[in-house]
């Protein structure tokens, strides 16, 4: 029996590569399917060599597989409505912000540069065929005293990353919104000058 597979691609009112159309947010992750190493290692290389501010690099993550206490403490971090979903995933990792240097100097652009990274980790994992669901439903804290992160390092979102599940494991709610038409905002509405 295969891999399940669920078409989410978006219809797109100008074309984007398939890789962008086709990339979604699943909730359904196969609980016993490892991530395949080389294609995790792919995804935080594609991460690794995201544009920043000054060449910067103000990303960090923290990569926890599944069954390690790593994964527990990160899957303890999430809000309760996500912990009914992600601890399925093979691998839950924690993008952290470097918002000051060692000696003190603000960054005031590492979380936009902290989301080029994961934007690149999520459309080169999509590429290999491993499915991305970023969460911001999680106690920072929470993972700041479990990992011992200093102050200049702001956990900022979780991100599930794994093989597709059983959607019809879901509860009913989670099924809803995993099946349910993908929308967007009209383009027009998103730009506030289109001279």
């Amino acid at each position: 029996m295969g891999a399940p597979t669920l078409d989410r691609t978006a219809t797109t009112d100008h074309p984007v590569l398939d890789v962008l159309a086709g990339r979604w947010s699943p909730r359904a992750y196969d609980a016993a399917a490892p991530v395949d190493e080389a294609k995790l290692h792919s995804a935080l290389e594609a991460a690794r060599w995201a544009p920043s501010a000054y060449n910067g690099q103000p990303w960090r993550f923290v990569v926890a597989r599944r069954g390690t206490p790593e994964h527990a403490a990160v899957v303890e971090s999430l809000a309760e409505f996500n912990r009914q979903w992600a601890g399925a995933a093979g691998v839950l990792i924690v993008a952290v912000a470097e918002t000051a240097s060692e000696d003190g100097r603000a960054n005031t652009h590492a979380l936009y540069d902290l989301g080029q990274a994961v934007a690149h980790l999520s459309v080169q994992a999509h590429h290999d065929g491993l499915l991305v669901h970023q969460m911001s439903g999680f106690d920072p804290a929470v993972v700041r005293e479990r990992f011992g992160l200093p102050e200049r390092l702001a956990p900022t979102t979780v991100i599930a990353l794994g093989e597709l599940g059983d959607v019809d494991a879901l509860p009913d709610v989670l099924r809803e919104r995993e099946t349910a038409p993908r929308v967007r905002r009209p383009l027009p509405e998103t730009l506030l000058v289109d001279a």
